[in-house]
């Protein structure tokens, strides 16, 4: 006959205080870390939640705005976006967002950057009150200006109709107006950031400023490049007001004018698919970019993590 013996205080107290201890590094591991994954899980369902709802309104049989759901329930068709091609200029609207968007960027690129070496490396009268000037002139927004450019392309179009309303050339133009400016100072301090004794060894061995600027400078601010010309690009073909005041044709609408039109009206239940289904394609241009010059970025930025 087997005995069985009553546990002693110590060994019945153990599964509590391993339960205690337990509770206590899980409550310090949320302390710590916990919560910082939670934060992260919130924003990247906080991020995705739009892109969930517009690739299911694209998808969306019905192709209205009050028959969307995050989670298509009535099925899933490619109709909204034949409809988009059918119905639209969306073509037209594409390639003028492309020719102005890519040219207006890389325009604003270079024309910074020679600004930008001509103010860090050049001494010459005015140039404090340059640099002063352009940092003024972007607190003022170009849209104030509405009224006189709106005149002054009035006179331009009676003259010169190929760089006056509704071409993509008049609207390059008056985006050009506005490329220095901000991209000009952030290439600047990069400029400022590189020894003189690089250029003043490629003068030596009897290099020009061209050569200096093109064969060693241009080089070494790739990164700086590449940050102000993906800014560029998505300022470009997002923008919207000055694109809606001087594009009036269909067939000379960017992506954000031709897409804003599909929303006027009592046809915004209606062409919500379509418009979802645009947006998506919209977004491609703005993806590619972002991936030809992601290794740019991510080198820059390395390299300036390392570096002294």
């Amino acid at each position: 006959m087997s005995t069985r013996t009553a546990p002693t205080g110590d060994t019945a107290a153990r599964p509590a205080a391993n339960r205690t201890i337990g509770g206590r590094r899980r409550n310090r591991w949320f302390a710590q870390v916990g919560w910082r994954h939670l934060v992260a899980v919130l924003a990247v369902l906080f991020s995705l939640f739009p892109i969930v709802f517009v690739l299911s309104a694209a998808l969306n049989p019905l192709g209205t705005l009050s028959t969307s759901e995050l989670v298509p329930t009535g099925g899933v068709s490619l109709g909204n976006f034949s409809g988009l091609f059918e119905r639209t200029a969306f073509e037209r609207w594409f390639l003028n967002s492309l020719l102005i968007a890519g040219v207006a960027s890389f325009a604003s690129v270079f024309l910074s950057a020679l600004a930008a070496y001509a103010f860090s490396r050049m001494r010459f009268r005015g140039r404090r009150v340059g640099l002063l000037s352009l940092l003024l002139i972007q607190m003022f927004p170009q849209f104030l200006a509405i009224v006189a450019i709106y005149l002054i392309f009035g006179t331009i179009t009676d003259l010169w109709p190929s760089i006056g309303f509704n071409t993509p050339w008049g609207l390059l133009l008056l985006y050009l107006g506005g490329a220095l400016g901000v991209n000009t100072w952030l290439m600047k301090g990069f400029f400022d950031t590189l020894p003189r004794e690089l250029d003043e060894s490629a003068t030596m061995d009897g290099a020009s400023h061209a050569q200096v600027f093109f064969r060693i400078m241009l080089p070494l601010v790739a990164p700086i490049l590449a940050v102000a010309g993906l800014l560029a690009f998505i300022g470009t073909i997002n923008e919207f007001l000055m694109a809606n005041v001087f594009l009036t044709d269909s067939d000379s609408k960017t992506l954000a004018v031709g897409m804003y039109g599909l929303l006027q009206g009592n046809e915004r239940n209606n062409n919500f698919g379509i418009f979802a289904a645009g947006t998506l394609l919209t977004a491609i241009p703005t993806v590619l970019v972002f991936q030809l010059l992601q290794r740019y970025i991510v080198s820059g930025l390395t390299a300036g993590a390392v570096k002294g």
